[in-house]
């Protein structure tokens, strides 16, 4: 889907999972750190009208469109933080992606190539997708979560979307002990290094369950897709394992008759 409405009024993948832990009329706090052009913080306000929506990009011309897209949707309850989330609080380098298939045509209302910026040099990536290029390196404010927290009252997140292309690690090690205060996590994890120093999908599994939570679902295509992780001390046990056990079965079902990754 390469059109930004469309992709705006199109159902979340991920829809049925989160109102299996939330209510849509609850008041919720979500987080959408690396949120490129916002269109994904605008459907989980959608979807969860009572919301507050952070979205945290650092990038001076994803912002504008933030911005622009937050108007043109009324989503007076999506806030924008224009900068990086990571393990210190100051000034990092950020690398700009940039690019455009030769296959697909131009004048689609979609930016291709500015979803892989990251706060990480590109590895990898290089060899991946070379259309993608990273010729642009700019200086980026940097907060952590937990600075960011302390600073702001928030007491809990309910869930988070992370989507920072290869620095997983340095926004979740920067929450600290408030890691705790978090309900549900969806992030994009890897198993090939697109970029350098990159943690691979073992190293968050590692990380996430040694600070309590479950690998509730994995839905990787190839190398690279998603998981979402529970916090046991915030849902039933039997939840998360109707989720472990739904995943298993989709797994079961798709190496059966699809293939396996």
């Amino acid at each position: 889907m390469y059109d930004r409405t469309q992709y705006i009024l199109s159902e979340l993948p991920n829809k049925s999972d989160l109102l299996k832990l939330f209510s849509q009329k609850q008041d919720l706090t979500i987080f959408d750190i690396g949120g490129c052009e916002g269109e994904d913080s605008i459907r989980y306000s959608r979807l969860f009208p009572n919301a507050a929506v952070f979205v945290f990009e650092p990038l001076p011309k994803n912002q504008q469109r933030i911005l622009e897209t937050i108007k043109n949707y009324n989503a007076e309850k999506v806030t924008l933080l224009p900068i990086a989330l990571s393990d210190n609080k100051g000034v990092s380098q950020f690398y700009v992606s940039s690019g455009h298939p030769e296959e697909i045509k131009e004048n689609l209302d979609w930016d291709f190539g500015n979803k892989s910026s990251s706060l990480l040099p590109p590895d990898k990536h290089l060899e991946t997708t070379p259309w993608v290029k990273f010729d642009d390196v700019i200086d980026v404010q940097t907060n952590t979560l937990s600075d960011f927290l302390v600073d702001n009252d928030v007491d809990e997140i309910d869930f988070v979307h992370m989507d920072v292309q290869g620095a997983e690690l340095k926004v979740l090690n920067g929450a600290g002990k408030h890691i705790k205060k978090i309900k549900a996590i969806w992030l994009e994890v890897a198993d090939i290094t697109l970029y350098k120093n990159q943690p691979t999908k073992t190293d968050i599994e590692i990380f996430m369950t040694n600070n309590g939570f479950h690998l509730a679902k994995s839905s990787l295509e190839g190398k690279v897709g998603d998981q979402l992780y529970l916090n046991e001390s915030y849902f039933d046990k039997k939840l998360i394992n109707a989720f472990i056990n739904n995943n298993k079965v989709f797994f079961i079902f798709r190496n059966f008759f699809g293939g396996s990754n």
